[in-house]
């Protein structure tokens, strides 16, 4: 089995004999193929859909791990016990969804989460910081032409983050921290474009979108410095 970036560079930072969970499993190839490598000798595996969930078992039924594995059909964490997992993994979803599930288990903060949002990143990542957790590292991925961040994430203070930082992440010397930066750029530029040529322009969110483009410029030119 092989695994996409995305689920590759959120597999690779799970610790050897971890309690696993992986929130929002869908297929569960993720669960799957640490345990077929080895990593890990059990799994949770869970999701709000039961469609989803049934292709996980499915999944586990086809590699040979379904006795390694426990399917939970629940909302977030709801069906899932602190005591059970040190290792969570929430990918594939907004940033506020995942927020939303982490504020609804606070207990959280005991374990590792590596989290990877789809959308509304900038958001995630200021709910860490306003809620006791703190972001490690960041892994970038690249599918496609789309670029992914995975936030390795555990309890603990962290310092303010720039409007700039909230939407690309601090410094790091990930290979793909150049490209990355030029993507969020771009997305940036065509947001204030967007709010540029309204009939009647938000101000205020034009000159926040402006402060986070001339903050990642900065990191552009220091990366390469």
């Amino acid at each position: 089995m092989d695994l996409s970036p995305r689920l590759q560079g959120i597999a690779d930072q799970v610790p050897a004999g971890a309690r696993f969970a992986d929130v929002g499993t869908d297929h569960g190839y993720l669960p799957v193929w640490l345990l077929l490598q080895g990593r890990i000798q059990h799994a949770i595996a869970s999701d709000l859909r039961a469609g989803p969930l049934q292709r996980a078992r499915e999944t586990a039924a086809q590699y040979g791990t379904a006795a390694q594995m426990d399917f939970r059909l629940c909302d977030g964490l709801a069906g899932i016990a602190p005591d059970e997992v040190d290792t969570i993994a929430i990918a594939g979803m907004g940033g506020e969804t995942i927020a939303m599930i982490l504020a609804a288990a606070p207990w959280t903060r005991q374990c590792r989460l590596l989290l990877q949002p789809m959308t509304a990143g900038e958001d995630l990542r200021q709910w860490l910081g306003e809620n006791g957790y703190r972001i490690n590292s960041e892994r970038i991925a690249c599918e496609g032409k789309r670029y992914y961040t995975i936030l390795n994430v555990t309890g603990g203070a962290m310092p303010a983050q720039t409007p700039a930082e909230l939407w690309v992440g601090r410094q790091s010397s990930d290979v793909l921290r150049a490209p990355w930066l030029d993507y969020m750029l771009a997305k940036v530029n065509r947001q204030l474009e967007g709010h540029r040529a309204a009939a009647v322009p938000d101000e205020t969110a034009i000159r926040g979108l402006e402060e986070v483009a001339e903050g990642i410029r900065t990191m552009r030119k220091e990366l390469d410095s």
